[in-house]
């Protein structure tokens, strides 16, 4: 009997070490998968955050890149609500309709002639002539009359827009004794009232953007053509017509309906500080779109493209007020036509300066 009873008790003492080991074992186990848990939960946290870190420090960067203030004592246009009223307000008003709206007065369906390719003033000179680096109108009576590098002769601010009609517009010039340039020289002298004569305005012009160390690349240009600008101007670049045919949404870019070699857009220093703060739609100084590469590229691209060619030889008569970047010799300098046109600048410019500092 006393064995029986030894036997159950080491029964039960068998039975209550298995089932320490059991709870034992399970304590040990569910520590670990909590461990297991715990670091894979950490890792994968971890890894979530960095794209996440990585993106908000990559928007930042954009961000520093892409956006830059307006430089203090930028010029800035009139409101036109402060357009006087009366005869004086009239002519001012006609002046702005007949910058804006060239085409409807004198392209090819204008209302009093037919001597323009289709385009409008407003085309290259952006809100009526009143944005910043939009080519504006700021200074443009206060400039005048002055010595022209091009012409070589002292001029009136009515001849320069006559240029602007033979080059830009690749037409004729209207007689600059009619109501219309009057019209358009009244707007100019609004919109730049308050400045004085000589005074220096930014934002008056485009922007002067650095040179390249290399030549701008047409081929790379038109990649950025074809993403940025083709929705706009067209894959030929023949831009867009209202519906009445008589004017452009968007005007064309080449072609026998846009500026002609003669122009100042088709120095590619010009168009690339334009396209850089303007284009495409919606860019402007504050914000822009295109980088400064990009912008020189674009800018090749379009100035490779076939337009109305312009006889230049009376222009530049003195070699050394040509700008670096007119594309039609003779030169000082020994550089090609193709680089004066495409760059690289540097080595052009450097070797101007030597020629300067020689004389």
């Amino acid at each position: 009997m006393e064995n029986k009873k030894e036997e159950k008790d080491l029964v039960k003492a068998l039975i209550m070490v298995s089932r320490s080991i059991v709870y034992v074992s399970l304590i040990v186990v569910a520590c670990i998968l909590l461990l297991f848990v715990s670091f894979f939960t950490n890792e994968t946290t971890a890894s979530a955050a960095k794209p996440i870190v990585a993106a908000a420090s990559t928007h930042t960067v954009l961000a520093e890149n892409t956006s830059r203030p307006i430089p203090a004592g930028a010029w800035k246009a009139p409101d036109t609500s402060t357009i006087p009223a009366g005869k004086a307000g009239e002519m001012i008003r006609y002046g702005r309709s007949l910058l804006a709206h060239t085409s409807n007065y004198f392209g090819p369906n204008g209302s009093i002639a037919h001597i323009t390719n289709g385009m409008n003033c407003q085309n290259c000179h952006l809100d009526g002539g009143g944005k910043l680096f939009g080519n504006n109108y700021g200074n443009f009576i206060a400039s005048y009359p002055k010595m022209s590098a091009r012409s070589g002769k002292v001029e009136p601010a009515s001849e320069r827009i006559a240029e602007c009609f033979e080059r830009s517009l690749a037409g004729e010039v209207p007689d600059t004794s009619k109501k219309e340039i009057k019209a358009m020289l009244a707007y100019m002298q609004w919109i730049g009232k308050g400045v004085k004569k000589s005074q220096k305005l930014i934002g008056s012009s485009t922007e002067k953007l650095p040179f390249m160390d290399q030549a701008a690349d047409p081929a790379k240009g038109k990649a950025v053509f074809v993403s940025k600008c083709q929705s706009c101007h067209g894959a030929n670049g023949e831009g867009k017509l209202t519906a009445d045919k008589r004017s452009y949404t968007y005007p064309p870019l080449w072609g026998k309906h846009s500026y002609n070699d003669g122009a100042g857009m088709y120095r590619i220093g010009n168009f690339a500080g334009f396209v850089k703060n303007n284009m495409p739609y919606g860019a402007t100084y504050q914000n822009p779109q295109l980088t400064d590469e990009e912008a020189w590229n674009v800018a090749a691209f379009v100035n490779s493209q076939p337009r109305l060619h312009r006889d230049q030889h009376k222009d530049w008569k003195d070699l050394k007020s040509k700008p670096i970047d007119f594309p039609f010799g003779p030169y000082l300098d020994a550089f090609s036509e193709k680089q004066h046109k495409y760059g690289p600048f540097k080595p052009i410019k450097n070797a101007q300066k030597e020629l300067a500092i020689k004389k």
